[in-house]
């Protein structure tokens, strides 16, 4: 969407939406309320509209799905029938529902059936022991029989204590019967037994090809602890798929989570065909409560155009759509394998010296890659975290985009974790959306001062400085990598307090009311859907959160305990709190 497109379209939405206003101001509302008879009103508390125009209002009207009416109750009260839904929020909060910038849903369709080792607060992972006890009791609890895959996520090596991290031995030792397969916490890698190794086809002939990382057992060429980045592949591609009956149940554990969180638009961050033709198959059988946008991973691109052409993109077909191109430059900071300009001062994840991380693919191909996105005139998504995928990135866009390369053509920059100062007048002039990951301020703070040195690491996520730059941020949580909480990661964007109680970079703290914007508006705005989602207006979708308190009127510190009371999409509870 060009600029110029974007303000005509923005004048006329509000134009629209002034003029109804001045009408049901002048007594429009009364004389038309037979025929705008709402079907669900809710007043009673602060509903907060993320709209700069009138950010508080008394009452909220909603019919067929959409908004109808935006004001003081005594008007919307007008609007009331004998089968309108009166909800009262009882002093509850009601808000645009969260648009979640990215995470990776299909991850999300089976976490039901794998075993959470996140290390705490978030689950039980605070060493070895403790992950081997965890996985006994989640055997037990499902009766897996012998030969069975044993899954589990959230293995986070960076908090284990002195760096007695889990292996391969540990694993065989524990379940001599069953392949095992543990989830790096960047989700960009997996600790194996020997039987997963076999099923996979790793052994110590297999070569670590560019960009991954396989960790060997001292002395030998064994895999014998984490698979990282490109060496990580093959598990994906021979990862069997779900069953109909599994998709269908997978999904609806899925929608569950995202509305529990207060989501009605998810994301699906870098897709392979196999995955979209199933995400399409449950969409169809009618599945979905949530819109999710899925973007197909570039190595899949050619397979997936065949099948889908770009004709179809960019519009919901049974709440699901692919929305653009993902591209990954780099890995993961505290997996180390993020590429920067200068070394870790930890060295490599399998022990290399004057370590910087690498490129996932030559800077050429690279190039190739996003010229040929901008040729097909989708949004393209880039993974990148260090501070040299970042300078590959605006090297790629210079390229792909010398015609005119200050041309808007939605391009977010996913995580842009270890972003510089020098390079936010330069997403500013190519107009480069980052998409921050605040929720490393409290879950890898301490990993990153280790590797990165204490300077860097209290300049990851700069969304102050990004947002006074003239930039419109959005904020993720990448889930599963980390849980599923939009509170908390306000949380972390209002106060940047790691997991070991230490400020991180103070100066980079935003307003709660910046961390909100940065959840709706400015994430619809990010799917060019800011014209019906992310903000409390008429003629928007009746996408809703109720919270049991305003995140503008409480303590900085108690936001997290903020508690999702209700989610509504399309004006349809799809969510109610017990």
């Amino acid at each position: 969407m060009h600029h110029c497109g974007w303000f005509s379209k923005t004048l006329s939405r509000l134009s629209f939406g002034t003029a109804v206003w001045l009408g049901l101001l002048a007594g429009g509302m009364a004389r038309t309320a037979s025929a705008q008879v709402a079907d669900s009103i809710y007043w009673g508390g602060d509903i907060v509209t993320i709209n700069d125009a009138q950010p508080v209002v008394e009452a909220l009207a909603v019919k067929d799905g959409k908004i109808l009416a935006v004001g003081k109750k005594s008007e919307i009260a007008r609007l009331k029938g004998k089968d309108t839904r009166v909800v009262e929020l009882a002093g509850r909060t009601l808000l645009p529902a969260f648009i979640d910038a990215h995470s990776h849903y299909v991850n999300t369709l089976t976490l039901a059936q794998q075993v959470k080792l996140y290390p705490p607060p978030a689950g039980p992972g605070k060493d070895v022991d403790s992950i081997i006890a965890e996985i006994r009791k989640f055997v037990a609890e499902h009766q897996i029989p012998k030969g069975e895959m044993i899954t589990g996520f959230g293995y986070d090596d960076t908090v284990m204590p002195e760096g007695r991290l889990l292996n391969r031995d540990d694993l065989d030792a524990a379940f001599p019967d069953n392949p095992v397969r543990i989830d790096h916490v960047s989700m960009h890698g997996a600790v194996l037994n020997s039987l997963a190794l076999k099923k996979f086809g790793y052994s110590a002939e297999t070569k670590t090809p560019p960009g991954g990382i396989i960790v060997r057992k001292p002395g030998t060429e064994e895999p014998w602890g984490l698979i990282m980045e490109t060496a990580f592949l093959p598990i994906f591609e021979k990862t069997p798929p779900l069953t109909p009956a599994q998709e269908i149940a997978g999904t609806h554990a899925a929608h569950r989570m995202y509305a529990a969180a207060g989501i009605t638009t998810a994301q699906e961050g870098a897709t392979h065909l196999g995955q979209i033709q199933a995400l399409q198959r449950t969409a169809a059988a009618g599945a979905y409560s949530i819109d999710v946008i899925a973007y197909p991973f570039i190595t899949d691109l050619e397979r997936i155009l065949k099948e889908y052409p770009t004709e179809r993109w960019l519009k919901y077909y049974d709440r699901f759509k692919i929305g653009g191109v993902k591209i990954t430059i780099d890995g993961s900071p505290q997996g180390r394998t993020a590429a920067f300009t200068t070394p870790y001062l930890t060295g490599g994840p399998a022990g290399e010296q004057d370590w910087k991380g690498e490129l996932f693919a030559p800077q050429s191909y690279i190039n190739q890659g996003l010229k040929k996105v901008y040729e097909l005139h989708v949004p393209v998504t880039f993974h990148v975290n260090g501070d040299a995928a970042i300078d590959s990135l605006i090297q790629a866009h210079e390229f792909a985009a010398a015609d005119d390369p200050t041309r808007y053509r939605n391009v977010t920059a996913v995580h842009s974790q270890f972003l510089r100062k020098d390079h936010i007048p330069v997403y500013k002039k190519y107009k480069i959306r980052p998409s921050f990951f605040t929720l490393h301020t409290y879950y890898f703070a301490e990993a990153h001062i280790a590797n990165r040195g204490e300077r860097q690491a209290m300049y990851i996520s700069p969304m102050r400085d990004a947002i006074d730059g003239g930039l419109h941020p959005t904020n993720h949580t990448d889930a599963p990598v980390v849980p599923l909480d939009q509170l908390f990661m306000l949380w972390t964007a209002v106060n940047r307090i790691s997991r070991a109680g230490a400020p991180i970079g103070l100066d980079q703290k935003i307003t709660p009311l910046e961390g909100l914007k940065a959840m709706t508006i400015w994430g619809a705005e990010q799917y060019g859907e800011e014209d019906r989602k992310g903000s409390l207006e008429v003629g928007k979708l009746a996408d809703l959160v109720i919270l049991d308190r305003n995140p503008l009127k409480v303590k900085p510190l108690e936001i997290k305990d903020i508690q999702v009371r209700q989610t509504i999409k399309e004006g349809n509870p799809i969510f109610t709190a017990q």
